[in-house]
């Protein structure tokens, strides 16, 4: 079976040329992209993925822009709404490094720790979900809504039941 919303690029077929990808999620995509986010639903997704190689020193720029509409629930009414994400990324690729040459540099290249290419190749599809995954709101909700607490008890009550003021009345 087919994975869904896979753009597959083998890394040793590129030449050292600047590549440009569009993506554009299918209505079967936007399902398994749904699937994958844990949101109720996907309107739109895509991207635009720029792919730069050299060679000679085993690395693989890839940039670009992602937009994706998404249905999320508000976390403070509980309703449905749709979200617009965009964003830009850049991420590199070691296409020579494994697992092992990564954790032993992991403490030494900080923030510059370098992507792996797995079995010779690239996945477009999964760098636009990853992307977008790292814009969704934490705590979604609507524009303009707010979170305000009311409280079941009177402020006499809510007093006694302060863990401070138990405190205080043992200082004295």
């Amino acid at each position: 079976m087919q994975k869904l919303f896979s753009y597959p690029i083998v890394v040793d077929e590129l030449s050292t040329a600047k590549r440009e990808y569009k993506l554009k999620a299918t209505p079967k995509d936007l399902v398994y992209i749904a699937e994958v986010l844990k949101v109720p639903a996907v309107k739109s997704c895509q991207s635009q993925i720029s792919l730069r190689f050299d060679r000679k020193n085993h690395r693989l720029d890839v940039s670009g822009k992602v937009e994706a509409v998404l249905v999320q629930e508000s976390v403070i009414s509980l309703e449905l709404f749709d979200k617009k994400y965009e964003g830009e990324f850049t991420l590199f690729f070691d296409t020579k490094a494994t697992y092992k040459d990564i954790r032993e540099l992991d403490e030494e290249l900080g923030d510059e720790i370098p992507d792996l290419v797995v079995d010779g190749k690239i996945n477009l599809g999964d760098i636009t979900i990853e992307q977008v995954a790292l814009l969704i709101d934490d705590y979604p909700r609507q524009e303009g809504e707010e979170f305000s607490f009311v409280s079941e008890f009177d402020e006499e009550t809510t007093e006694q039941a302060n863990p401070f003021n138990i405190l205080k009345k043992l200082k004295k």
